[in-house]
This record gives structure tokens, C-alpha cells and sequence, in this order.
């Protein structure tokens, strides 16, 4: 039997113009238009099981790394990582979910393997 996990997650950018998608199986964040067509392909040490993502107000693209351990912010245009916003030094382990909060200019992170959700004050 095959699995695929070609899309595993997906977000809209705030204008609508651009779709990104975790590809789980290749380790990688597809950048799309709105037509559909491929715009960029992002795929980084960093990033290993690509797992949820999402896109702040700003158009700030946040994606985790479940088997890196990781939360990275990568570019709108989604080409390049912009910073590592949470590793293993700092309790992130099998992150699942991510999520900013404008409200508290945190960004939220669920993890499959711990009762606890993180949560990263970012100025």
C-alpha cells in the first residue's frame, strides 16, 4: 500500500493571492498561485516533516518542523527561511500546530507528544 501526503496542510496568504503547502512526504512548503501554478519550493534541514503552518495577518508564513523539532518563519514568497523562531533548546518537541495571536503578539505551539502548549511572546 502507498502513502501519500503530498498536501498535508495548506493556508492562504491575507491577499489571497498565494497558497502554501506542507508536502510531509518530501520534506517540503509549496508555494502556489491562484491559478494553481507553482511558485517556489522550500525544503531545508530545518524542516524535516513539515507538519502545519500559518499565515499571520502580516503575511508572515509560520510552518512546523515535527521531526526537526522546529518552528520556522519563512518568506511570503516562499523561498527563504527568515529565522528559526523555536528549536528543541527551547521545548519544542513533535510540534503539530502553530498559530500567531495578534492579540498577544505570541505565536502558539501545539505538540503531539506533551500535555503543554508553548507559547512564544515575538515582538
Amino acid at each position: 500500500m502507498l502513502l501519500c501526503f503530498a498536501v498535508w496542510r495548506c493556508a492562504v496568504s491575507p491577499t489571497g493571492d498565494r497558497l502554501y503547502i506542507t508536502n510531509w512526504d518530501q520534506y517540503k512548503l509549496l508555494t502556489l498561485a491562484r491559478d494553481g501554478t507553482l511558485l517556489a519550493t522550500y525544503s531545508d534541514p530545518a524542516l524535516v516533516g513539515p507538519h502545519d503552518l500559518h499565515v499571520t495577518p502580516a503575511g508572515q508564513v509560520l510552518v512546523c518542523g515535527y521531526w526537526s523539532h522546529t518552528v520556522l518563519q519563512v518568506g511570503w514568497e516562499g523561498e527563504s527561511k527568515l529565522a528559526n523562531l523555536a528549536t528543541r533548546e527551547d521545548g519544542v518537541r513533535y510540534p503539530r500546530s502553530v498559530c500567531y495571536s495578534s492579540t498577544t503578539s505570541s505565536i502558539i505551539v501545539g505538540q503531539q507528544c506533551d500535555d503543554n502548549i508553548l507559547v512564544f511572546r515575538v515582538e
